[in-house]
């Protein structure tokens, strides 16, 4: 084990780690440069269009130092002609024959703060981190956030700058950015391109130096104990849980067991990531590798639980938590037919995310559909994305809305029994005369923007409902702005509204930190006096009008003419908020008439008014699906 190192990459969105992950694959001769291709790791379409990574990557790369001093004589032809694929030359490097060889094994986490929970168990897999910063924008706020599990699971942390080649890098700056919030002396701050290639192979060096080897647990008699990171569904082999031996030693057909789950399996296979999946006979202390359970049921593997050998009689790691959704939506099909197929959908998906949770439920305009719990807002569009990526299907999503425990009196009861629910849909909110009390779900949020926006970004976090507390500056360039606010208002375009009003520097990171009482109110909209349910919305009394009447104007705008007049209306608080009228579409009952007496086209068009009357009184508004798409995007 002295020869293994385990470790991962911290970087905020955009910051350049799948670039600088592909020069280490292509550097350490994991990948054939054949088949190199850019953001090797990120196997998702998904992934390489947004330019994020959604799935951990595992991957072990064998690596011999051989880089030692500049100027000196290099003695391999291959060596020559990787390097200058990495853009060295043959005057700036010299190689050493060196037998040793290391094992380098990088888990590629995702940066959102989302997936922080499965990022956090991530970080327990390794003994150190790289921290990656832009020197075209330096620290971000879902780096500090990151940053901080990393020092909190007792990490050794390298910092580096990357794209160090970039005409618009300020590394001077940055560096400074980068001391003041670790601490350290600037010589310890690595530099390196991963377009280029430029300090790779030395900050592989540095990897090997500064990150201790994995050692095993003590007291277990090298009993096999592992931590799942990650896993994945596999329609032949199904559950393959991603782990990191700690002890022990596992092999093809041993016994094992889930901690958390209690479910007692056969290992099928036992292999490493190349970065593929490939098979070996073992794997043992120190490695991270993956195991094959055959498992095809949802629920049983999670992020975070331990998988053991059966006679292991100690408890599970620590850590562990059940993944809780914070944002939930509805998810219709389009078509009734694909009902079934998009009940399987959710099923797949869920057996290869733990965190994603699903159950049936019906609405009298949109049909039979699932109520889906989420993370958060991104891991919300990557599911329906992939919905209607991977299974094809054409969907209708409601807004999503957060969770509230709502104590309000039943008006079934004469008495006004008082009755507490948590409400997951704002179409179940109860009526505001019968609410007493609402909590809802706060955050910790930390904004980071240059000096010059702080004025704007106070202006918007008054109109969001945010409390401000501490600011800290890195250097002249970066302040970081702490504060806390609900949750739902977070999820009413905050982050579009940042970007905007700091001109796309902005940067932010949150964590869900417990409940408030909350002073909000249901919003319904109301098309021919009848309210449409997958318009409702929980919004706070103080935006009541400004909600009401911006919903109501869209609605006016998409909602084609029927045959009769109508209004379309937002109710809140007990009381008509917001008003339009549609006239009615009209036809002229008396072209054909040529002549004759006015009295008879005067009877044709009383005929018509009256008919027009029984319509409003007795028909119904039928609302075309695109309306509904439009209305929620």
């Amino acid at each position: 084990m002295q020869n293994i190192r385990n470790f991962s990459i911290i970087a905020h969105i955009d910051h350049g780690k799948s670039t600088l992950a592909d020069r280490m694959l292509e550097l350490t001769g994991t990948i054939e440069k054949r088949a190199m291709r850019e953001q090797v790791l990120d196997t998702m379409d998904l992934e390489r269009e947004r330019g994020i990574t959604i799935k951990m990557q595992p991957v072990r790369m064998i690596y011999h130092p051989q880089i030692l001093n500049p100027k000196s004589e290099i003695l391999n032809k291959s060596q020559i002609q990787n390097s200058k694929s990495l853009g060295f030359s043959a005057s700036d490097l010299e190689f050493a024959n060196s037998k040793q060889e290391f094992v380098l094994n990088l888990i590629d986490t995702p940066g959102h703060i989302d997936f922080s929970y499965e990022v956090s168990r991530a970080l327990r897999a390794v003994e150190g981190s790289i921290l990656l910063v832009d020197a075209t924008q330096g620290v971000q706020a879902q780096t500090l956030t990151t940053l901080g599990m990393a020092q909190a699971a007792g990490l050794t942390i390298i910092p580096v700058l990357s794209k160090i080649d970039s005409p618009l890098a300020r590394a001077d700056e940055i560096s400074e950015e980068i001391e003041n919030l670790l601490g350290v002396d600037r010589s310890e701050i690595l530099q390196v391109s991963g377009k280029t290639g430029a300090g790779v192979a030395e900050l592989l060096e540095e990897l090997i130096k500064r990150v201790p080897p994995p050692k095993t647990e003590t007291g277990f008699n090298n009993t096999f104990r592992s931590l799942i990171f990650d896993f994945k569904y596999s329609s032949h082999k199904g559950v393959i849980v991603f782990v990191r031996v700690f002890s022990g030693e596992v092999k093809k057909g041993d016994r094992l067991k889930f901690k958390v789950a209690g479910k007692e399996f056969q290992a099928l296979e036992t292999g490493i990531f190349a970065p593929e999946e490939k098979q070996t006979e073992s794997l043992k202390a120190g490695e991270i590798g993956y195991i094959v359970t055959g498992i095809k049921e949802p629920g049983i593997a999670s992020v975070g639980d331990t998988v053991s050998a059966t006679n292991d009689t100690s408890s599970a790691f620590p850590g562990y938590e059940v993944a809780r959704p914070v944002v939930w939506a509805s998810v219709y099909p389009e078509n009734q037919d694909h009902f079934t197929t998009l009940k399987q959908a959710l099923s797949r998906l869920r057996l290869s995310d733990s965190a994603f949770s699903f159950e049936e439920e019906s609405s009298g305009v949109l049909g039979r559909g699932f109520r889906c719990g989420f993370l958060g807002m991104l891991h919300l569009e990557i599911i329906t994305e992939r919905l209607r990526r991977e299974f094809n299907l054409p969907l209708v999503i409601t807004l999503p809305s957060v969770t509230y425990n709502v104590t309000y009196k039943t008006p079934s009861t004469s008495s006004g029994q008082v009755k507490m629910e948590t409400i997951y849909s704002p179409s179940n909110f109860p009526e505001d005369h019968l609410v007493e009390r609402v909590r809802e779900p706060w955050v910790d949020a930390t904004v980071i923007v240059p000096p010059k926006y702080i004025s704007a970004v106070i202006q918007l976090l008054y109109e969001h409902e945010a409390e401000l507390g501490e600011t800290e500056s890195f250097g002249d360039t970066r302040t970081a702005m702490k504060f806390q606010m609900p949750l739902r208002e977070l999820m009413r375009g905050f982050f579009d509204k940042l970007k905007s009003v700091t001109s796309g520097f902005g940067s932010i990171s949150y964590t869900v930190a417990g409940e408030r009482d909350a002073d909000v109110t249901r919003l319904d909209i109301l098309v021919a006096d009848e309210p449409v349910l997958a318009f409702a919305k929980v919004i706070s009394k103080r935006q009541v009008e400004m909600e009401a009447e911006t919903s109501v104007d869209k609605l006016h705008e998409i909602l084609p003419r029927q045959m009769f007049s109508m209004k379309i209306q937002a109710r809140a608080l007990g009381r008509i908020i917001a008003s339009r009228s549609v006239s009615g579409m009209k036809k002229d009952v008396t072209q054909h008439m040529y002549g004759g007496d006015i009295t008879r086209k005067m009877k044709l068009r009383e005929k018509q008014k009256k008919g027009k009357k029984k319509m409003k009184e007795r028909g119904k508004v039928n609302i075309p699906q695109d309306v509904f798409l439009k209305m929620i995007r």
